[in-house]
C-alpha cells in the first residue's frame, strides 16, 4: 500500500495515474448504451469509434476487434444507436479514458421507443410539457427564425408559403444538421442563436418526414430542454402529420406540416385585408345609424314649440306680467292706504292725549321755580314765585294766603 499522500510527502503524477488506472480496472465489465458519433476502420485489426451521449453531451472512445463491429447482422454506422459491452480502461501514459468492447448490439426499434418514452415521461414530470407554459404567438410578426436543413423541401415550403400569405414577414434562416448524431447539437446552436436575437418573433424548426431513427435527433433530451428554455415563442413542425417527436410536446404550438407551420406563424393578407373592410363597413354602418338617430333627435327638437316659435313664450309671459304688475300696484296702494290710516288714527290718539289738548280745555300747570309741578297746595311757601302754564302761555304768579288759604 502506498502511503497517504501529504504536503510533505506528495504522489509522483504516475502514482497517481497508477491508482486511477486500478480503479477504473476494479469496475469490471459494463454494458453502455450511446450513439456512434465517429466510425473509422483504419487499422487492420481495430475498429476505433466515439460513443456519444446525446442528452449529456458526453462522449467516450472505444475500441475493438473488427470482427466485433463486423458481426453478421451488425450493421454499425455513424448515428446508429448502438449497446456495447466493454471493459474501462485508463491509459496511463495519456492520461486518457476509453472502452475496449467485446460486444456490440444494435438498438432496435422497440429499444428506442421505450427510451424516448422514458426521457418524455422524465420530462412531463418536470413539468416542461405543461399547458401553462405554452405561449401565444404574436400576431403578423416582422421577423420569423427558421431552422432547417439547407436547400430542404421543408424549408422551401415554410419560406414559399409564409411570403405568398405576408408578403412583409422577413426571415432569419439558419441551416443545420436535421439528421445524424450531430443534428441534436446543431439544432440547439441554431436555436439559442435566434433566441437571443431581439427581432426575431418566433422561431419555426422545419423538417420533412422520416423513419423513427431519422427523426431521432428531434427527441434529443437535451433540444427538448432548450426548447422549454427558450423565451421566444417556438413552433415545431417536424415529420409528416402523424409524426410526433418531443420536440412537439415542448413547443408553443405544433404544426402537423411546414407549410402548416407557415399558416400558423403568419396571417393571410387576402383574408385580413377583407376582415379589415368588414370591419370599416361596419363602423361606417354604425356611424351612419348614430348619425342618423341624432338627426331626427335634432329635428324633433327643432319642431317644439319652445325652438320653432320662441316669441309664443313672450306673448303669454307679458300678460302674466301685466295681471303681477296690476296685482302688485293694487296691493302697494292698499297696503299705503292702511298705513295712511293707521297714522291718522295715531295722530289722532296722541292728539287726544297730548298735555296741550288738556290746556285747551281750561286746564293749567303750575311749576315751582326749579321746573316741578305743584300737587298739593302745602308743598308751595308763603310769596312763593310759580309760573302758571295755560294754553296761550305762562304766566308768573306769587303766593299770598288770606285767613290761612292760599
Amino acid at each position: 500500500m502506498t502511503s497517504p499522500s501529504s504536503p510533505e510527502a506528495p504522489w509522483p503524477v504516475r502514482t497517481v495515474a497508477r491508482k486511477v488506472a486500478e480503479w477504473i480496472g476494479r469496475l469490471g465489465e459494463v454494458w453502455v448504451e450511446g450513439q456512434v458519433a465517429q466510425l473509422s476502420r483504419r487499422g487492420a485489426g481495430t475498429v476505433f469509434l466515439t460513443l456519444r451521449d446525446p442528452a449529456a453531451d458526453l462522449s467516450v472512445p472505444v475500441t475493438c476487434a473488427r470482427d466485433v463491429a463486423d458481426r453478421p447482422g451488425l450493421e454499425l454506422a455513424e448515428g446508429a444507436r448502438v449497446i456495447v459491452r466493454a471493459r474501462p480502461d485508463y491509459y496511463i501514459a495519456r492520461g486518457s479514458f476509453s472502452l475496449r468492447a467485446t460486444e456490440i448490439r444494435a438498438v432496435g426499434l422497440g429499444e428506442l421507443l421505450a427510451r424516448i418514452e422514458r426521457i418524455r415521461r422524465l420530462l412531463t414530470a418536470e413539468g416542461l410539457f405543461d399547458a401553462a407554459r405554452k405561449r401565444p404567438l404574436p400576431f403578423a410578426p416582422a421577423v420569423v427564425g427558421l431552422v432547417t436543413g439547407k436547400d430542404s423541401a421543408a424549408e422551401r415550403d415554410v419560406l414559399v408559403t409564409a411570403r405568398r400569405r405576408w408578403p412583409a414577414v422577413r426571415f432569419a434562416v439558419h441551416h443545420t444538421l436535421v439528421q445524424g448524431p450531430m443534428a441534436a447539437g446543431s439544432v440547439i446552436e441554431a436555436l439559442q442563436r435566434l433566441d437571443r436575437d431581439p427581432e426575431v418573433e418566433v422561431i419555426v424548426i422545419a423538417r420533412g418526414g422520416g423513419s423513427v431513427e431519422d427523426l431521432l435527433p428531434f427527441s434529443d433530451e437535451g433540444l427538448v430542454r432548450a426548447i422549454a428554455a427558450c423565451r421566444t415563442p417556438v413552433v415545431t413542425a417536424v415529420g409528416h402529420e402523424t409524426d410526433t417527436t418531443l420536440v412537439d410536446h415542448a413547443a408553443d404550438v405544433r404544426a402537423a406540416t411546414p407549410t402548416d407551420a407557415a399558416h400558423r406563424v403568419v396571417p393571410e393578407i387576402g383574408e385580413q385585408s377583407r376582415l379589415v373592410q368588414s370591419l370599416r363597413a361596419r363602423a361606417r354602418q354604425v356611424l351612419t345609424g348614430r348619425l342618423e338617430q341624432q338627426e331626427r333627435w335634432l329635428e324633433g327638437v327643432r319642431s317644439r314649440p319652445v325652438l320653432a316659435a320662441p316669441e309664443r313664450m313672450l306673448h303669454g309671459r307679458a300678460d302674466d306680467v301685466a295681471a303681477l304688475r296690476g296685482r302688485s300696484l293694487r296691493t302697494l296702494t292698499h297696503r299705503v292706504e292702511s298705513a295712511e290710516r293707521d297714522l291718522e288714527h295715531a295722530r289722532a290718539r296722541v292728539a287726544a292725549l297730548s298735555p296741550a289738548a288738556t290746556l285747551e280745555r281750561g286746564y293749567a300747570v303750575v311749576q315751582r321755580a326749579d321746573g316741578a309741578l305743584v300737587r298739593d297746595p302745602a308743598e308751595v311757601g308763603d310769596d312763593e314765585r310759580l309760573t302758571v302754564r295755560v294754553a296761550g302761555g305762562r304766566l308768573p304768579v306769587r303766593v299770598a294766603r288770606e285767613d290761612g288759604q292760599s
